[in-house]
């Protein structure tokens, strides 16, 4: 992935703060979140933000389901550990402040259909998402996890989407980004410990020795905080999961994405897995799973739903290439 997720949104306090968000940009942070425009996707599909989902669902495939570890079939439930933030589309909370939405969310649902399992729902933070999994207390996660060549020693990946980052600014800026040339001077945030954070770094190492000007990096963790300072003119931009910035700026009509890139570098199609940890024996499963729903539709009724049609995988993968180790100096 890309994004540790701490502070909390709620589609509650997205809807509560529509007034002032419609008013233009505030520099109250609820205001920042809020969708101005109603909520809707980046493709123009109305988003659902109430706890009854009407979820796409889809049958169990016994096959498939009889590749599970015994262990995880006689207890019956898939236990999936997400990190919840302000990371509409990805998975935040609906109106209740209780029940766990997203395009994340469906996804395990639909593999817990074709497996013929119940979902568990475990938010946690980010870091302890892999705590969890290296312990064995939870059997998936399923939150934006970019495949990595480092996580691909602790880790078993079976894709699930195309891992596209997005670079955000204010509506009418004038400016694109396309390559390390386009951030040279320019102020843009990000969240520490992410692929982003890596990716910044390296356009910086590659511009300074191009002879241009280093981008300053700022650190935030909470969206609430970068969308804060991306309204007072702080910073320039902010790049994180290209879902999240498409969908706030379709929300707010104050902010546009500027570039796109892959979150596996200018040599590598960043991919998003579900991830075990090494030979748990689940990611099989997993894998199997994903290319049913692939074959048989809901999974592109599924990402249609939260606007990611474009981030579609055709197959899902075990295990591909994934963002390389930083070079050693």
């Amino acid at each position: 992935m890309s994004l540790p997720r701490r502070a909390l949104v709620t589609a509650a306090a997205l809807a509560s703060a529509l007034t002032l968000a419609a008013c233009g940009s505030s520099t109250d942070a609820a205001a920042d979140l809020a969708p101005a425009k109603g909520s809707t996707a980046p493709n123009g599909t109305a988003v659902n933000l109430t706890p009854q989902q009407n979820r796409v669902t889809t049958p169990k495939v016994d096959a498939l389901a009889a590749l599970v570890p015994e262990e995880i079939r006689r207890r019956g439930t898939l236990t999936v550990v997400d990190s919840l933030g302000t990371t509409p589309p990805l998975d935040f909370y609906a109106n209740d402040d209780r029940t766990v939405i997203g395009v994340e969310p469906d996804i395990a649902s639909l593999l817990g259909n074709v497996l013929g399992l119940k979902v568990e729902f475990n938010p946690v933070s980010w870091e302890n998402i892999f705590v969890g999994l290296d312990s064995g207390k939870y059997d998936v996660g399923i939150s934006n996890i970019t495949v990595t060549e480092a996580r691909k020693e602790k880790y078993d990946f079976a894709t699930y989407r195309l891992d596209i980052l997005g670079f955000e600014a204010k509506k009418g800026s004038g400016w694109k980004v396309t390559g390390p040339k386009d951030i040279a001077g320019k102020t843009v945030a990000v969240a520490s410990g992410t692929n982003q954070e890596k990716l910044l770094i390296a356009w910086n190492e590659e511009n300074t020795k191009n002879g241009l000007k280093a981008a300053d990096i700022k650190y935030y963790q909470n969206s609430s905080d970068y969308y804060l300072a991306l309204s007072s003119g702080r910073i320039d931009a902010y790049v994180g999961p290209n879902p999240v910035a498409a969908f706030h700026a379709v929300q707010t009509g104050e902010t546009e994405v500027i570039g796109t890139y892959s979150g596996g570098g200018a040599e590598v199609l960043g991919k998003i897995g579900a991830t075990t940890k090494k030979d748990s024996g689940l990611v099989g499963a997993l894998n199997g799973a994903i290319n049913e729903v692939i074959r048989n539709g809901s999974y592109a009724q599924v990402l249609k739903r939260w606007g990611l049609d474009a981030e579609a995988v055709p197959t899902s993968e075990v295990n591909p290439v994934g963002l390389p180790k930083p070079k050693q100096p």
